[in-house]
């Protein structure tokens, strides 16, 4: 069954995007769009695939395993996990996700070193391979509005998750990710996505942390004007929430 409007939807984001890029006089490619498909329909992920979508955000394990089984016969589907994660979860997680936005902790980024060193086997598709497999993309949250609500490692607890994760070879640390406090008003978001950057200019730049997940439907220009490369974006592709 098709999910109507989804190409378009994809078309105007892409060009919403485009534009701030030129604004603030950066590449045209230099912002990864991540689909946020959370409860949204294997259809919808197949709609946005036929347009051109590649990359996709889970907010949960179980969901994400199910779509998974869905849509194996898409090959360059890219599922990335931008919820919380548990690490009881973290076996599958490693399994299915190309890349975790969410690790927060020493803990978590030790039990999913380990768990991506296991073979990984993406449901429906031929039995794991003996081979070792690639090391796993992660990033690390950062929680920069400091809400006890709010997943995300406090910025004084950030080195030692970034170690942990370097010490990891079945891990690639690929940069850092936050979400900020909401505000009606998308400029309120500016100033933590420049606390970002700074956290990452302070622990190795972007030759250590290459990547800044940050920025969503409301704040995506703002995200990309503090220097952004991935942002998350659903609302804007799949309509609101069903």
């Amino acid at each position: 069954m098709r999910v109507s409007g989804i190409a378009a939807r994809l078309r105007d984001v892409r060009g919403q995007i485009e534009k701030a890029l030129v604004e603030c006089g950066r590449p045209v490619d230099s912002v990864r769009l991540i689909a946020v498909s959370k409860t949204k329909s294997s259809a919808a992920i197949r709609e946005a695939y036929e347009a051109g979508q590649r990359d996709f955000g889970e907010n949960y394990v179980k969901e994400l395993e199910l779509k998974a089984e869905e849509l194996t016969d898409l090959p360059e589907l890219r599922f990335h996990l931008i919820g919380h994660l548990q690490r009881n979860k973290a076996k599958v997680a490693a399994r299915l996700a190309t890349t975790i936005h969410t690790v927060d902790s020493v803990r978590l980024a030790e039990e999913l070193g380990k768990r991506a060193a296991e073979p990984r086997r993406v449901p429906g598709s031929v039995p794991p391979s003996s081979k070792r497999p690639d090391p796993l993309s992660v990033l690390v949250e950062v929680n920069v509005g400091g809400e006890a609500q709010k997943s995300g490692c406090a910025p004084e607890d950030l080195p030692a998750v970034l170690k942990a994760i370097e010490e990891c070879p079945s891990l690639i640390l690929s940069g850092l990710m936050t979400v900020p406090p909401f505000t009606e008003d998308s400029s309120g978001a500016r100033p933590y996505f420049d606390r970002l950057r700074e956290l990452r200019d302070a622990h190795g730049g972007a030759a250590r942390l290459p990547d800044l997940s940050m920025g969503m439907s409301h704040d995506v220009e703002q995200a990309i004007f503090a220097g952004s490369t991935m942002v998350r974006v659903g609302r804007a592709i799949f309509g609101e929430r069903g």
